[in-house]
């Protein structure tokens, strides 16, 4: 059995070029987005209903970036204090809150100094109503084991987004794929 990949559940990926100038970062990560033509969706919509997709996909991208700098702070603000989430780390089992999360920030995220390069694959979301959303996609890692060797992970994600006093919140999220331990 080879080495535990960080899949970065809530434990991160970075995301685009619209977040790179503003990235506080202890080592070099970065985030990208990529649609294949084949999930363009053939239904013509109305531009406040891309530009309100657009804005998902960008807070979702800024979460990843605050989870792969293992910024718990900024981490925090995104997240509804009761959120929920099911992932690798749980072991099947719902968490709620973030002290689970809170956990790897402290020793694994804010900790890794190597280089992380993530990418959302396909986003698809799902807006319901104005103040929440839905968005689903698979997310590849690239990083360096501790060895120096590059690998990539693999996981899919979905996260609901509730807006409150104008500000998005991670409210749940699944992750499926590869607990998020590096080796050591």
């Amino acid at each position: 059995m080879g080495p535990t990949v960080p899949s970065f559940g809530d434990l991160g990926h970075q995301s685009c070029h619209l977040c790179k100038g503003r990235m506080k970062r202890k080592s070099s990560s970065s985030v990208q987005l990529m649609e294949s033509s084949e999930s363009t969706n053939t239904t013509i919509e109305d531009e406040d209903t891309k530009v309100r997709k657009q804005e998902i996909i960008k807070v979702t991208e800024q979460l990843i970036e605050a989870i792969s700098n293992g910024d718990f702070e900024s981490y925090t603000k995104m997240c509804d204090p009761g959120m929920t989430a099911f992932e690798p780390e749980a072991l099947g089992n719902l968490v709620e809150g973030l002290d689970f999360h809170r956990f790897y920030f402290e020793n694994l995220w804010s900790r890794n100094s190597k280089p992380v390069h993530t990418t959302i694959l396909n986003p698809h979301i799902h807006l319901m109503g104005d103040e929440s959303a839905c968005i689903a996609y698979i997310r590849i890692t690239q990083y360096l084991d501790a060895g120096g060797i590059p690998r990539t992970a693999q996981s899919e994600e979905t996260r609901v987004w509730h807006r409150r006093d104008g500000k998005w919140q991670i409210v749940h999220f699944h992750r499926s794929g590869a607990p998020s331990v590096l080796p050591h």
